[in-house]
This record gives C-alpha cells, sequence and structure tokens, in this order.
C-alpha cells in the first residue's frame, strides 16, 4: 500500500495545563457580551446547554474509520473549563450585565433571574470611546486622557487591575463592540514604532479598538475581532503579536446571513453550477443595527461580508460560471424587531445549458444567540494557542469570522467546511494525531 499518512509529530506541541482561572475581557459589554457571560453562567449552574459551541459539544475523528475514535474536543485538547471562566469587560454606558442583559431582550427574564447575582456583580470598566468612530452611540461611561497612549496605558492598567483582583495568571479579550467607520491601513499602522508615534500624537488613524487590541498584545493577552474594524489587521499589530509571542484572530463574528452564504456558495462552486446575482438584505432593531445606520460603520460591513463570495466563487477560474456576479448587500435598522434579525436572499443561479433557477431563503435568526457560542469557542481556542507557544494570526480559527485573517502573501479561505476542515486538523496537528484528508484511498489500494 502507498503510504498516504499525513502525520506532523515534529509539529506537535507540548501545551501547559490549563490550570487556574481565566480572565475573559470584552470591550462591548452590550447584547452579544452579556448573552455569552449569562449563557456561560446559566451552564455552571447546568442550568443551560451550549449549543451552537464547538469547544462544548463537537466530537473530532481520530485515525483510522476502521479504528473508530471520536472523543469530545474539550476531552482531546487541554481547555479551560466553563467554571474557569472570570468576567469583566468595558462599555460607555455604566448599567451591570445583569441591567444590560434585560435591556437587550436576547435572553427572557425568567432565563436571567437565577444568574441575576453573578451578572450584577459585573459592572464595566470606563471606555475608550470616542464618537466620529461610531456616530450613533454616545455614554458617559468614558475615559479622558491628554493622547491615545495614555488611554492605552489605562487599558493596561484596568487589565492588571483585573487580574490582580482575581488571582489570574492568564486573559483573553475579545472584542464584541460596535462597528466603526470604514477606514483603510496608513503609514501609522505600517510599524510598531509609527504606531506608538501615532498613539501618542493621538493620530485620527488609530481607532478605540485598536487601542484595545494594543494593550491587550502589550499585556501578553490574546485578542479576537468580533467586529470588521482594522484592529489588529494591520502590520503594526501582527509585528507587536509577534514580539509579544501573543496569538490573534479576525475580524467579524460570522453569524447570521454570511454564516449561510458560506454553507450555501461552496455547495454551488462544487457542482459548477453558474452564479447571476445574489441580492442580501437585513433588518435588525439591537443597538448593531442602531450603529449600522450610519453610513460609515455600514461601508465596514458591506466591505466585510462582500469579501465571501468572490473568494469561494472564484471568477478569475471560472470566469463563465463567477467572471460578472451582480452581489448586492443592504442593512435596515427596525427597532421592532430588537436582536432578531431576518434576513432575505434572493440567489440567481444557472445550469445545464444555461437555464436560470433561483433559491430564496429568508433567515430569521438572532444575532447574539449565534454569536455566544463563538465568543466562547474563541476565547477557549485562543487561551489554547497561547498555551501551546502559538503566536500572531491564527487562520485556523477563520472559521468563525466574516473576514478571517490571513498572511499577507496568502489568500483567505471562506468555505465554512474547509475552515472546519482546517481547525479540526490544526487540533489533531497539535496533539500529534494524524491529520485527515478524506481521500478513501488507502482503504481500497492493494499493496504492490
Amino acid at each position: 500500500m502507498s503510504d498516504q499518512s499525513s502525520h506532523y509529530p515534529e509539529l506537535a506541541r507540548k501545551i501547559s495545563g490549563a490550570r487556574g482561572p481565566l480572565g475573559v475581557l470584552l470591550p462591548g459589554m452590550g447584547a452579544v457580551a452579556t448573552t455569552f457571560v449569562a449563557g456561560v453562567q446559566l451552564m455552571k449552574k447546568g442550568l443551560a446547554k451550549p449549543y451552537g459551541s464547538i469547544t462544548q459539544m463537537q466530537r473530532i475523528r481520530l485515525g483510522k474509520r476502521t479504528e473508530p475514535r471520536f472523543p469530545l474536543i474539550k476531552q482531546f485538547v487541554p481547555l479551560a473549563g466553563l467554571k474557569d471562566l472570570v468576567f469583566g469587560g468595558w462599555d460607555i454606558f455604566r448599567d451591570n450585565s445583569y441591567e444590560t442583559a434585560l435591556k437587550a431582550g436576547v435572553l427572557p427574564p425568567e432565563t436571567l433571574k437565577p444568574v441575576k447575582p453573578e451578572l450584577s456583580r459585573i459592572k464595566p470598566m470606563s471606555a475608550v470611546f470616542q464618537k466620529e468612530f461610531v456616530k450613533k452611540l454616545s455614554g458617559p461611561n468614558v475615559k479622558g486622557a491628554k493622547s491615545k497612549m495614555h488611554l492605552a496605558e489605562q487599558l493596561i492598567q484596568d487589565i492588571e487591575n483585573f487580574k490582580k483582583k482575581n488571582g489570574l495568571k492568564r486573559t483573553v479579550m475579545v472584542w464584541c463592540g460596535s462597528t466603526e467607520v470604514y477606514s483603510q491601513p496608513t503609514k501609522v499602522h505600517e510599524t510598531l514604532a509609527s504606531l506608538e508615534a501615532g498613539l501618542k500624537s493621538s493620530s485620527k488613524d488609530i481607532p478605540p479598538s485598536m487601542i484595545y487590541a494594543y494593550a491587550a498584545l502589550q499585556t501578553g493577552t490574546p485578542y479576537a475581532n468580533g467586529a470588521p474594524n482594522l484592529s489588529v489587521d494591520v502590520p503594526a499589530m501582527q509585528e507587536l503579536a509577534r514580539k509579544n509571542s501573543v496569538p490573534i484572530a479576525g475580524k467579524d463574528f460570522k453569524t447570521g446571513q454570511t454564516l449561510m452564504k458560506t454553507i450555501l456558495a461552496p455547495g454551488l462552486a462544487a457542482r459548477m453550477l453558474g452564479l447571476h446575482g445574489w441580492f442580501s438584505t437585513n433588518i435588525l432593531g439591537n443597538r448593531d443595527g442602531e450603529v449600522l445606520d450610519d453610513p460609515g460603520s455600514f461601508k465596514s460591513k458591506e466591505v466585510s461580508k462582500a469579501s465571501v463570495l468572490d473568494s469561494i466563487l472564484d471568477g478569475k477560474l471560472y470566469p463563465e460560471l463567477y467572471k460578472n456576479i451582480y452581489h448586492k448587500i443592504r442593512i435596515e435598522y427596525y427597532p421592532p424587531r430588537g436582536d432578531a434579525k431576518e434576513g432575505w436572499d434572493n440567489i440567481d443561479i444557472f445550469g445545464w445549458c444555461g437555464l436560470p433557477m433561483q433559491i430564496k431563503v429568508n433567515f430569521l435568526c438572532r444575532d447574539s444567540i449565534l454569536a455566544a457560542p463563538v465568543v466562547l469557542d474563541l476565547v477557549l481556542f485562543l487561551d489554547l494557542a497561547k498555551r501551546a507557544g502559538l503566536s500572531g494570526i491564527q487562520e485556523w480559527l477563520s472559521f468563525y469570522f466574516k473576514s478571517p485573517m490571513a498572511r499577507p502573501d496568502l489568500k483567505p479561505e471562506h468555505d465554512l467546511f474547509i475552515q472546519h476542515l482546517k481547525l479540526q486538523n490544526t487540533l489533531r496537528i497539535l496533539m500529534g494525531e494524524e491529520v485527515l484528508d478524506h481521500s478513501g484511498l488507502d482503504y481500497y489500494e492493494l499493496d504492490a
């Protein structure tokens, strides 16, 4: 039999144990963050299940199909336990997490009641905020400082105080805040030196999310970016991540409509079905919808959402099928819906002999319910990455993002199923197990 083994024992890592509590720091303690925190607190008491969480519920196949081994991922790799998570964060509003969760209206009051004491104790620290980056919001719980570097130093002190107060040696930060206005990298983002000079001079090109990311990386805290902001997606931040040996990931949680696109589009590509156009529109009424009602913030989200189809349906490789796709995206703020988002997709495809067909999708989802398990998985996987000695961009976590980060010379992968295989194979490699390619030939070929 030909040797088809994909085994990389030299890449396996000695991973230190997840000993002691793990601090979870959340910039933006709104609907997503409080739904996540409330859910974990309920799960600690056995009052809820972690549906949607790969780290908690998914099994991973190991070895040959003839020797079935399917441990839970949380049993296979040394992840922190839910009981070890300690929560903190920042917000421009002073409401504690229980008050915010009630106002958000994602989880009903009767569901929140058993964890009211735990949520009430989580009060947001004052936030770094600039209205020019999020024009639709304003709040009283905001830091003041002479420069953006001073703001960063305040955040660093917040992190250190949080660790000391809770007896923590490990922390992870996940941006759950709002979408900032669209911006592109400038000279201030090219090197760590230029970024730090820009912080000291309060450069207009450094948004609040980047100040949080800088503080995280300076304290050795792994960082994930849940919004389409630049944040760590610039060379200067990646330089800092490598320098301080900190894992980073992003950007923009893949939850509702884009999740459906990364499920459907790979199917069209696999079957060589052509696409004329894809029209997408959303209505939602939570704080995220209000923020995206501003054209600048919507532009950031639009760019993030649009990149998905261009990658999966490659018009350069298959010009007859995908060269001239018309892709339209709309998001409408509709307060009566609250966190209950509704997405409509009209997909015009064509097949054999060029005859047209259509697909219609009406996805009634809950943004924060889909995002909460993503936050949990990112917290646990980034902590694992840090303990495994990984640093810089964690491309294997692309599964969770609309606009995944990759090395500058590589094209990001958007196909959900390839992303999922990459995630699981990375876990296999870290633990010294064989990588799976599902070719199947080794079950049928005879020895020469």
